[in-house]
Parts: structure tokens; C-alpha cells; sequence
């Protein structure tokens, strides 16, 4: 438009006339006064410089000065009130101070503020006091007043009546389909001046005249509306109840409120089981007052302490017993250590020390006792001061210990590898396995075959199930040993030999040579045994047990038979009362069992 104006020529007339109204006193006087208010309510005050406005926060207009707001200033700010919310203007909580009709000040305007200022509230405590109606003798002086309000009662109740049946009835009829609603047919005729007065308007006409009738209704017309209910506002609160202020119910009051029911000792019509407790509450005999004998008291004090003099005999016994156990531990313990000590001074070749006394062997239960196997300049901090020759003899001693200790192992390695079960072949090492061991190298399916795998001890038996087994009453499952095979029996009962010889240093040949000593060997044997020579290789086998080794049932049989027991007694001619003799010439009296021999369970 800019462009245009300078392209086209200046107008030489102008059917509009503008007025310039700045030059009227009429507005001079009033803008300069506004103005002058303006800048005169406005104080600007200065704004601190950056960096120094810590703590300035802007609230009112005269902070912000002639500009806007400040975006580095975290908060709300309405620079010349821009953005403020009028209707939320803080309002004054301040009330007025008010009076009723009496002058006295109306404190209860406090509640009647926000929801409550609509509805009736009671504050007051003639709202407390019932109302009395009056009697007909006290009635009669106010005769006159009460007519005439009697009157306006009946009047405005008239009234209300009459509007309220208007109302309720058109809604009724509204809602019977039957009767159609009746339409009001009276029409209005309203005359008026339009604002377009020109001619291009209405005919060029200056007045109008309308005519205002209702709209038909339609009385099959569905609702347009859905009508919801809404929910009723909360009416007034009641009229306060005033009560005595409550006091805390106590232990008695609950006791005494407490009133056992009726029972009676006689009837019961419908058999209900009524429990002891009930039956004595209602005999009232938990009022009466219980004696308790004080022996009571005495058998409960007498059986307390026998129980804590039992208990401290108990403890004290077991402390004793546990003693007596340390101390025999104890003394096995130095036993055993002295014998490891004089094996090991024998294998070494030096003469053994010292037996050592028992008080003082507590006191070398924490060391070394391998002297020998120590570092050598671990020994030389224990020795004194030595000269030079001293220390080269000792040396040159220790030398000649460790070269002898080390030609006794070479040689007893070589006994051990020269022994019969010393070096193992591969067939042999490989049969003593374990069975856990066999599964980890893979050696534990020695057959490879499509076959079925049978055990071949259930073939070619004699007895069986075909054959009737055994007899129902004969407990004989277990006819034959478990493990038969040379190797599992080997491997189950029989320790292995030389594996820890070298974590340990051939100290199971110690302590075979230990065991064969005289002090694991009984100084008497029992009669009729013997020693086993060699070491056990199957497990512990049972004798099945004789089926009469008294003779007890032959004997009761002659009884049952008729045979006296006794009747062959002196009837062999002679006397025979031998003792320990087995000669029995003709003598059937009892069993011919000479003596009863005991053997020995594997």
C-alpha cells in the first residue's frame, strides 16, 4: 500500500474531512491529566546492575521500571499489572465488625461466610430451647395481632399454592401422553423503528410491524434433551446437640456392666451345653473371696530350689566329666606324640631325648618338634655366639645328617618299589580303580554290544521261584555273597598301598612297624581263638545257628512220648559219675553233645 500511495498523484479533494482532536482544550485537559497521574503514580526505581541482584526479587510496578520483565529472575512477575488475573486480586479477610438488632456484636459472621452464607446456621443459644405453644387463656390478650398475621399467612400461602399448582400441573399433563398439551394462541403484535433508515433497507420504510405467536409444538415429538439429575446440595446443618463432655470408661464400669445371663440348675428345654465358667458366673460364687493356703506357696518355693540345686548338681557333673575328657585326650595326645617322636629319632639315628615330665609338657605343646627339617639359618638364630671353627664343624656335621637322611629315603623308596604290591601293571592299576574314577577316565563299560546285559547268577539255578524257592516261613534271601569277584572285593575292604608315600614319606611302613610291636598285641588271648595272620578281604560273614544245640527238643519229645526223664538213671549197673569225661557206654539220658563249641564270626 506504501507503494502504491507514491506511485499515485496527490488527491486535489477529499469528500471526508478529518478532525484532529489534539487540538481541542477538551482533550488537552483531560490527556494531560491522565498523563500527569500516570507518571506521577509510577515511581521508577532503580534496578540494581547485573551481578548485583542477589536476593532481588521484583513484586510491585516501581521495581521493574520503565521496562519489562526479568527472565533471569525465576519467578512470577507482572510488569504494570500485565498478565494478573483481576478477579484473583487478594480480597481483605478482614470482616466488619457487625451488630444485631440489640447492638450487641454479631459474632457469628464469621460462619455465615462462603457456602454457609445461604443456608440458616445456628449459632446462637436460644436456637437451643424447644419452643412451648402457648395455652388458649394466654392466647387471648393477643387476639388482634395474631388475626391479622393469621391473615397474611393465608394470603401468601394462597399464593404459593396457587403458582406451585400451575406449575406442577402443566408438567403433569405434559407427561400423559393422552392429553395433548395445550398451545398458547395468543398472538402480539409488536411495532418498531429498525436502525437501517435508509432506503435500500425495507422499501425505504421507517417503522416495522411483527407479529409473535408461539411455535406448534409437535405432542409425538421424542425429547430433544436428555434430562439428568443432579445432585443435591448440602442443605443446612442441623441444630447442634449439646452433651455433658464424655469421661473415659473404666475398668469397673466394664465389670459392672457385665451381667452374667439367667442359668438354671434344673431346666434346660433346649439342651444347649452351657460351659462350667457360665454356670459359676451365674452362682455368683466369683464374688465370694478365695482362701489359698500359704503350703502352697512353700511347695512351690521347696520344689524352685531343688530344681535349681538339681541343675547346678547336673552342670557341675558335666563341667567334671568334660575335665576328666580334656585330660585324657590330653594324656593320648602326649602318648601318641612321644611315639612319633622316638620313631622319628630312631629313623634319624640320634638318640632320643629326655622323657619329659607331664607338668611340663603343656608348655611344649606349641612347638616345632622336626628339628631337623628346619632351614639352617633358621637354627643358627637360635644357637649362641660361635667362633668361626664352631660354626664351620657345625655346618659341615649338619651336612653329613642331611646326606644320610637323604641315602635312608633313597633306599627305602627302593624296598617299597621292590615289593609285591609296590609297582602296579596297568591291568592292575586299572582293576583297583574306583568306580567314580572309572566313570571320569572312561573305563567303567569294559563289554561294547547291541546285546541285552544280563546277570548271569539268575540262570541255572537250582531253586527258584518254578521250583517253590524256600519254604513261606524260612527267612533265607541272602543265599549267596554280594561281591564274589577277586577285584571289587580288593578295592571295597582293603586300604590301598604305597599312594601317599610321597606326600608323606613312607609313613605307612612306620606305622605298620608300630602295630607289629608288642604294645598292640593282647597279653591274653581268649580260649579257643586265634589270631588271624593276614588282613581282611571280604566283609563279616554269620553262621546260620543250630537249630537245637541243647537237645531241648528231643528232650521234650521222650516227655511227650511217655518216657521219664529219669528212668534210665541207675539202671547201667554201676556208678558213673566221671568228671570232664566224654565216655557215655550205653547212656542215652541226655544229649550226645560232648561239649558245646563256640566259633569265632568272620
Amino acid at each position: 500500500m506504501a507503494a502504491l500511495k507514491e506511485l499515485l498523484p496527490p488527491a486535489k479533494s477529499s469528500s471526508t474531512t478529518y478532525y484532529d482532536h489534539t487540538n481541542d482544550p477538551w482533550f488537552k485537559q483531560r490527556f494531560s491529566s491522565s498523563d500527569e497521574e500516570k507518571t506521577a503514580s509510577i515511581k521508577l526505581k532503580p534496578v540494581p546492575p547485573y551481578l548485583k541482584r542477589a536476593g532481588f526479587v521484583p513484586r510491585k510496578i516501581e521495581d521493574f521500571g520503565d521496562g519489562g520483565a526479568f527472565p533471569e529472575i525465576h519467578v512470577a512477575q507482572y510488569p504494570l499489572d500485565m498478565g494478573r488475573d483481576k478477579a484473583s486480586k487478594p480480597v481483605s479477610k478482614i470482616l466488619p465488625v457487625t451488630v444485631d438488632a440489640h447492638g450487641n456484636v454479631a459474632y457469628d459472621a464469621i460462619v455465615r461466610q462462603n457456602e454457609n452464607a445461604k443456608k440458616i446456621v445456628y449459632t446462637q443459644q436460644k436456637d437451643l430451647i424447644p419452643k412451648i405453644l402457648k395455652n388458649d387463656d394466654e392466647d387471648l390478650a393477643d387476639v388482634s395481632d395474631d388475626e391479622e398475621m393469621q391473615k397474611e399467612v393465608e394470603e401468601t400461602m394462597q399464593d404459593t399454592k396457587a403458582a406451585l399448582e400451575k406449575i406442577v400441573n402443566v408438567r403433569l399433563s405434559a407427561a400423559q401422553p393422552k392429553n395433548v398439551p395445550t398451545q398458547n394462541s395468543d398472538t402480539k403484535y409488536i411495532k418498531y423503528k429498525p436502525s437501517q433508515q435508509s432506503a435500500a433497507f425495507n422499501s425505504g420504510a421507517k417503522e416495522r410491524v411483527i407479529r409473535m405467536v408461539e411455535m406448534p409444538v409437535d405432542p409425538l415429538e421424542p425429547p430433544k434433551f436428555k434430562h439428568k439429575r443432579v445432585p443435591k446440595a448440602s442443605g443446612s446443618p442441623p441444630v447442634p446437640v449439646m452433651h455433658s463432655p464424655p469421661r473415659p470408661v473404666t475398668v469397673k464400669d466394664q465389670q459392672d456392666w457385665k451381667i452374667p445371663p439367667c442359668i438354671s440348675n434344673w431346666k434346660n428345654p433346649k439342651g444347649y451345653t452351657i460351659p462350667l465358667d457360665k454356670r459359676l458366673a451365674a452362682d455368683g460364687r466369683g464374688l465370694q473371696e478365695v482362701q489359698i493356703n500359704d503350703n502352697f506357696a512353700k511347695l512351690s518355693e521347696a520344689l524352685y530350689v531343688a530344681e535349681q540345686k538339681a541343675r547346678e548338681a547336673v552342670a557341675m557333673r558335666s563341667k567334671v566329666q568334660k575335665e576328666m575328657l580334656l585330660k585324657e585326650k590330653e594324656r593320648k595326645e602326649q602318648e601318641l606324640r612321644a611315639l612319633a617322636q622316638k620313631a622319628r629319632s630312631e629313623r634319624i639315628g640320634v638318640a632320643p631325648p629326655a622323657a619329659v615330665p607331664v607338668s611340663e609338657r603343656g608348655s611344649m605343646d606349641d612347638t616345632d618338634i622336626r628339628v631337623d627339617y628346619e632351614y639352617p639359618r633358621e637354627k643358627e638364630k637360635n644357637f649362641p655366639k660361635e667362633t668361626r671353627e664352631e660354626r664351620e664343624e657345625r655346618l659341615q656335621r649338619e651336612k653329613i645328617r642331611e646326606e644320610r637322611r637323604r641315602e635312608r629315603e633313597r633306599e627305602r623308596r627302593l624296598e617299597a618299589k621292590d615289593a609285591a604290591m609296590g609297582k602296579k601293571s596297568k591291568i592292575t592299576r586299572d582293576r583297583d580303580r574306583d568306580i567314580s574314577e572309572k566313570v571320569a577316565l572312561g573305563l567303567a563299560s569294559t563289554k561294547q554290544g547291541t546285546e541285552v546285559m544280563y546277570d548271569e547268577r539268575l540262570f541255572n539255578q537250582e531253586k527258584g521261584i518254578s521250583s517253590g524257592f524256600a519254604t513261606d516261613d524260612q527267612y533265607n534271601v541272602y543265599d549267596r555273597g554280594l561281591f564274589t569277584a577277586q577285584p571289587t572285593l580288593s578295592t571295597l575292604y582293603r586300604p590301598k598301598k604305597d599312594v601317599d608315600n610321597e606326600a608323606y614319606g613312607g609313613a605307612d611302613e612306620q606305622l605298620e612297624k608300630i602295630m607289629k610291636t608288642d604294645r598292640f598285641k593282647p597279653d591274653k588271648g581268649f580260649a579257643g581263638t586265634s589270631e588271624r595272620t593276614g588282613p581282611r578281604d571280604r566283609p563279616v560273614e554269620f553262621e546260620n545257628e543250630e537249630a537245637d544245640p541243647f537237645g531241648l527238643d528231643q528232650f521234650l519229645t521222650e516227655v511227650k512220648k511217655g518216657k521219664k526223664a529219669m528212668e534210665k538213671v541207675g539202671g547201667g549197673g554201676t556208678m558213673r559219675a566221671s568228671g570232664g569225661s566224654s565216655t557215655r557206654d550205653g547212656y542215652e539220658g541226655g544229649s550226645g553233645r560232648t561239649r558245646i563249641g563256640f566259633e569265632r564270626g568272620h
